[in-house]
C-alpha cells in the first residue's frame, strides 16, 4: 500500500514539474463552487468532505453541516494552491500539505489534488473536484 501511494505522490510530482496544468493559473484562483474530496483506499473512494471556494477564501472541508469560518489561500502561476488556515483532517493530529496542485483543463472539472504527510512520514492523495 505504501508503494502505491509513493506511486501516486510521484505522478504528481512529475506532473507539477512538468508544467502540464497551468493553463488558467494565472489570476491565481480556483473557479468558485464546492469541491468534493475522496481518497482511493482499499480498494473504493471514500469521501473526505466538500471544501468550498469563492474568490480566494476556502472553508471546509465539511462532511455533514456548514462550513465554518473562511480562509485565505493562495495559488501560484503554475497552480500549486498554499492553504493559509487549517484544512480540517489534512492538517490535525500530526498530519501536514506536502503539496497541492491544481488542474484547470477545459475539458474536465477543475480540481485539485491535496498530497498529505502522516505523521508516520507516509504519504495520502486525495481528489476534490467541482461539483
Amino acid at each position: 500500500m505504501t508503494s502505491r501511494i509513493s506511486r501516486i505522490f510521484s505522478t504528481i510530482l512529475v506532473v507539477a514539474a512538468t508544467g502540464s496544468a497551468r493553463a488558467g493559473f494565472t489570476d491565481g484562483k480556483l473557479p468558485d463552487g464546492t469541491y468534493h474530496c475522496e481518497v482511493y483506499l482499499l480498494g473504493m473512494f471514500l469521501s473526505l468532505g466538500d471544501i468550498t471556494i469563492k474568490g480566494n477564501v476556502y472553508s471546509g472541508p465539511v462532511s455533514f453541516g456548514t462550513a465554518g469560518q473562511g480562509y485565505n489561500y493562495q495559488m501560484n502561476a503554475n497552480g500549486e494552491i498554499t492553504w493559509l488556515g487549517p484544512l480540517g483532517g489534512y492538517t490535525t493530529g500530526g498530519n501536514s500539505i506536502s503539496l497541492t496542485q491544481a488542474t484547470l483543463d477545459g475539458q474536465t472539472s477543475p480540481s485539485f489534488d491535496i498530497i498529505m504527510n502522516q505523521p508516520d512520514g507516509a504519504f495520502t492523495a486525495s481528489t476534490c473536484t467541482k461539483r
